[in-house]
């Protein structure tokens, strides 16, 4: 079943408790799904890059070798990143097995990604300058103690509750999910894309690589890739409405946007409130009341809709 959430404040780059709205969001969802939590967080743009990534799962077996193996290859995380020519500014240990890293970094962020990931067990959950996603089994409050992301401020997010029907409950087959090899792009998604291998082996050809079999992930590079060739993000939301197909609705996030879409069937619920100085969406209406204080008017977008917004 699965629930979706989005928010962005409209009043330029002032910061907001975005990190407890989501949770606040998401945790009134959890009856769509109880097995993992995600969030895609922008917070104040940087000349840094922000690396997020991870060396085993909570469900991962802790067998004897575990800790010695998880400190292995966090120093070889780290050995890579120098030899890349990756200055580390600040280096956080979120959980035992995921970590934030601050780094000075004027390369290719594919290549970075590619050389960290060729160590056992690592998979990069985002890179960019504001994007930052953090994903783990459980419902959002959980996730949100563990990560302390009450603390978190910034302008817009997009977040994710996980009812896992094809794939592992792990933090791999969660949402959102960071649209490699471009910076500061996410996407949440509920629904199903029906040519997803098709897509699949023609983003592969094109040298994309895939870190789990969920549909959401191609709607992720999809429009990512789009945009590499220079079109708009609701103009790369409007061709995927053409050429992805299936019964669906994504919102997906940029650096300074947040958009919405819905297939031409329309059968994937969404609900929008939308003010001056706000614009929240979600599976659900209780999960925008979560957070605004007030009586409110929601509405459906209408099936074929592409909405966009900017900060």
């Amino acid at each position: 079943m699965c629930g979706i959430a989005g928010i962005i404040y409209r009043d330029g780059a002032q910061p907001h408790a975005i990190g407890t709205d989501m949770t606040r969001m998401l945790q009134s969802m959890k009856h769509r799904g109880p097995d993992s939590t995600g969030y895609a967080l922008y917070g104040k743009p940087s000349n840094l890059v922000v690396m997020r990534y991870k060396l085993a799962d909570a469900n991962t077996p802790r067998d004897f070798e575990f800790s010695d193996r998880l400190q292995r290859n966090r120093a070889e995380v780290e050995r890579r990143l120098a030899s890349i020519g990756a200055r580390v500014q600040e280096f956080e240990e979120e959980t035992e097995y995921a970590f934030r890293v601050t780094l000075e970094y004027e390369g290719d962020l594919k290549e970075l990604a590619d050389y960290v990931e060729d160590v056992p067990d690592c998979e990069v959950l985002s890179l960019g300058n504001s994007l930052e996603i953090v994903k783990d089994l459980g419902d959002a409050e959980t996730v949100c103690d563990g990560y302390r992301l009450d603390a978190f401020t910034g302008t817009h997010a997009i977040g994710h509750v996980r009812m896992a029907t094809e794939s592992d409950v792990d933090i791999s087959g969660a949402h959102p999910y960071w649209a490699y090899p471009f910076p500061d792009v996410a996407v949440v998604h509920n629904g199903q894309l029906t040519n997803y291998f098709h897509w699949k082996r023609r983003l592969e050809r094109s040298g994309h690589r895939f870190q789990s079999e969920c549909d959401s992930e191609i709607i992720a590079v999809y429009l990512a890739e789009k945009m590499g060739e220079g079109a708009t993000l609701e103009d790369a939301m409007r061709e995927s409405l053409e050429e992805l197909d299936g019964v669906f609705t994504y919102i997906c996030v940029t650096k300074d946007a947040l958009g919405v879409a819905k297939d031409e069937m329309a059968a994937k619920p969404l609900v929008l409130y939308e003010a001056d100085d706000i614009v929240a969406l979600a599976s659900e209406e209780i999960a925008i009341r979560a957070i605004i204080d007030h009586e409110i008017d929601t509405y459906d977008p209408y099936e074929g809709e592409v909405m966009v917004w900017q900060r």
